[in-house]
């Protein structure tokens, strides 16, 4: 599991994140949300090691800042906010660069291990092409395929291994939304643990087994969808009504993503 306890991150002499502590068991899929500049990515950077951090960030029992990068690499892959590439890679070479310099001496392996990983991303087939001339979203999910080329398996020496997610579907079409949350939903169904960074509400409540909701860098409140998803609380968090489950009064349509996942939707 990932045990957060006392975590606390400063960045230019400000904190950004103050005694933050939750726990994330491996086989669920573990839901950070709440309003901008709340804490959730600095949060996540320190889960992940990318920030230094006062506190403990236990990953499987070990101290997060203690691991070297190649430790941290072999048990987490991390999806950021965003990626800047400067240089005309093709969608192979940016999703190869997940890959261990030892697949990638076998070239046979590096592609089957490349295809298989767009494949999960519905870009099979993409391999070839530039990755400036792809859409944002298209972009979003070559970066995930790169992830799942470092972590390609759920358990590796009977340990569970961890995909960092940090708005994993905030470019996405809804279909492949889905397609991305069912990703993340087998992974942890495989024994692996995910944590995802959400804004979509909706999304967090279909697809999470707990939510750590965030309020100016702390955590507001924590526990599964049904405890923490009401009225009170969020409208406390977010600072306007909002009401679980309501049908609006004046008959407008809305569109769920549950309908298609409660009819058998097969994101392959």
């Amino acid at each position: 599991m990932i045990e957060v306890s006392g975590v606390s991150v400063r960045l230019s002499g400000k904190t950004i994140v103050s005694q933050v502590g939750f726990t994330a068991p491996a086989g669920q899929l573990t839901a950070i949300a709440g309003p901008n500049g709340s804490g959730k990515t600095t949060t996540m950077k320190a889960v992940s090691g990318e920030l230094p951090y006062a506190g403990s960030v236990l990953l499987n029992g070990q101290e997060v800042n203690a691991l070297q990068p190649w430790q941290l690499a072999t048990m987490r892959g991390v999806l950021p906010q965003a990626n800047t590439i400067s240089f005309p890679f093709t969608v192979r070479e940016v999703v190869r660069m997940g890959l261990t310099t030892g697949v990638n001496r076998n070239p046979g392996k590096a592609e089957q291990t490349a295809a298989k990983a767009l494949a999960a991303v519905d870009l099979g087939g993409f391999e070839g092409r530039f990755y400036q001339e792809l859409s944002g979203g298209e972009q979003q999910r070559v970066q995930l395929a790169r992830v799942l080329c470092q972590i390609a398996e759920p358990i590796v020496d009977g340990k569970p291994c961890w995909l960092l997610l940090d708005e994993p579907v905030s470019s996405l079409d809804i279909s492949h939304q889905l397609t991305i949350m069912t990703l993340a939903r087998k992974f942890c169904e495989a024994g692996g643990g995910v944590i995802a960074v959400m804004h979509d509400l909706n999304l967090t409540a279909l697809f999470a087994d707990q939510i750590i909701l965030m309020k100016s860098g702390q955590v507001a409140a924590s526990g599964s969808v049904r405890d923490v998803l009401t009225d009170r609380t969020m409208e406390s968090v977010f600072g306007c009504a909002l009401r679980i489950n309501q049908i609006p009064a004046d008959g407008t349509p809305f569109v769920l993503a549950h309908s298609a996942v409660q009819s058998g939707y097969n994101p392959a």
